[in-house]
């Protein structure tokens, strides 16, 4: 029997536990067991406190071990909350969805309400979204209504998160990002590529994840 060469986990292994509890927890155990992590992919969407902790748990363990990251939706959300609480020393921060009392609201409802369909967004020069996309104007499928607290951006970039999307007009967060120098891959977006993503025609995050993800197998990532 040939011995397989990569190994694929979804969701769905262990359904009554909340994905990002599973993905970490997977994680670090075919870490212990010598295996190598090359790809780490948050689930698309979702709402509620179920899962969100062990959500964000997975988030820091991608970013500590330098596991290429993608999160859409919630998850772009749960990386926020990760970068306030770890590199930016905010303890307890969160979002009101989950924790209308915590004493960092860096995650809110938006004054909108929520937002659905198209919605533009303006990408940052340099940034590894704006080289993905191929420009610097987008436009996504939106589906949620709790959105990133204009209070603490300067705080997030302070540590480290790049705000590198906004809405033209500026009042949102559409994508964040760790530098490349640091992490190969580390990409949130409120958006929903996954929603404009074919078979013949995969997403440019989608893409770039897993081109990551193939050079890091094959050693050729750099530092």
């Amino acid at each position: 029997m040939t011995p397989a060469k990569h190994l694929f986990v979804t969701g769905g292994v262990a359904s009554r536990l909340g994905k990002g509890l599973t993905a970490s927890s997977l994680g670090r155990l075919l870490t212990l067991r010598g295996l190598r992590v090359t790809m780490q992919k948050l689930d698309p969407g979702g709402s509620g406190v179920r899962g969100v902790e062990g959500t964000i748990q997975a988030v820091r363990y991608a970013r500590e071990n330098r596991l290429p990251l993608l999160g859409n939706g919630l998850g772009m959300q749960c990386m926020v909350i990760e970068a306030a609480r770890s590199p930016a020393g905010l303890t307890g921060a969160g979002s009101t969805e989950f924790d209308a009392a915590t004493g960092h609201p860096v995650i809110l409802a938006g004054e909108d309400g929520i937002r659905l369909g198209l919605s533009p967004a303006a990408l940052a020069q340099g940034s590894l979204v704006h080289e993905l996309y191929g420009g610097a104007e987008v436009v996504e499928r939106h589906r949620h209504r709790y959105e990133l607290n204009k209070a603490y951006r300067d705080r997030l970039e302070a540590a480290g998160l790049r705000l590198s999307g906004l809405s033209p007009d500026g009042r949102f967060v559409e994508y964040v990002e760790l530098p490349r120098r640091s992490r190969p891959f580390f990409v949130g977006t409120l958006a929903h590529p996954e929603f404009r993503s074919r078979p013949t025609r995969p997403h440019p995050l989608f893409t770039g994840l897993v081109g990551v993800a193939v050079r890091r197998v094959a050693g050729t990532d750099g530092p």
